[in-house]
């Protein structure tokens, strides 16, 4: 019987310790909760310019913010109307490099955890940069344009090899290659998409994604914000007189 008491309190004290932390972390989920309501607006802030050559970048403003590991971040492209917003695929991270689709919209990116949800948005549409048109215009004048890039990701794996590649847009397809060898080559067609690079890091204002065709796929890293803005605006332009809608993984939802 001594045995049996001895048991009966060793559960009662487990069951009291695991009451114990319950009870502190849902403490902790109430003050976080009391501090979200009560400046809610000031928690979490957009850094970077609304323009296509700037990174938005979450930040938290006051120790009440959680940490944004710790939370799930989605960021939404609002019709030129604002009436309506898309999810942007993949784009889940606290850093966004606004890309020439991006123009003329107002950006939105929303943290939420543990039932609380803050939404932040761009102060005005993204706007386009002055020396982009200059250089498209000297882009266009060309029958080809090559841009070094050095790949980052390939079929959604880290790509060890920092060496330069050059990825060829035609006006009737996009070449990536090193020296002879021919990474990808493929015609504009549905299945070939193009975007900006949404993963966040550092160089995203940089990196744009490009699926050649379904199962191969690329994140490329350009040596400017300018060649890669440009790449893109000439890619889709060429698409397009090809009858084809050269964008990123459901962005035909706003166009």
């Amino acid at each position: 019987q001594v045995a049996d008491i001895e048991n009966e309190l060793r559960e009662l004290r487990q069951q009291v310790i695991e009451k114990s932390a319950i009870s502190a972390d849902l403490q902790n989920q109430l003050e976080t909760r009391k501090n979200f309501d009560g400046n809610i607006s000031s928690v979490y802030e957009l850094t970077g310019s609304a323009a296509i050559d700037s990174m938005l970048r979450i930040q938290p403003r006051t120790e009440a913010a959680l940490e944004l590991g710790k939370c799930s971040i989605q960021w939404f492209r609002l019709s030129s109307q604002c009436s309506r917003r898309e999810p942007i695929l993949g784009a889940n991270k606290s850093v966004y490099a606004p890309e020439p689709i991006d123009v003329g919209r107002v950006l939105q990116a929303d943290i939420c955890s543990n039932g609380l949800k803050v939404t932040l948005t761009t102060p005005k549409p993204i706007m386009q940069v002055m020396y982009l048109e200059n250089y498209l215009e000297t882009l266009v004048r060309k029958q080809n344009s090559d841009f070094n890039v050095v790949i980052s990701q390939m079929n959604g794996r880290n790509y060890t090899s920092n060496s330069t590649h050059v990825f060829h847009i035609g006006k009737t397809r996009i070449k990536l290659s090193r020296g002879w060898i021919t990474k990808a080559r493929e015609s504009y067609s549905k299945p070939m998409q193009l975007c900006g690079f949404r993963g966040g890091g550092n160089c995203a204002s940089k990196s744009l994604f490009w699926q050649a065709r379904k199962g191969q796929n690329f994140v490329l890293v350009f040596e400017s914000e300018q060649e890669r803005n440009g790449a893109l605006i000439l890619a889709r332009r060429y698409a397009s007189e090809c009858n084809v809608l050269l964008v990123g993984p459901d962005d035909d939802a706003l166009i």
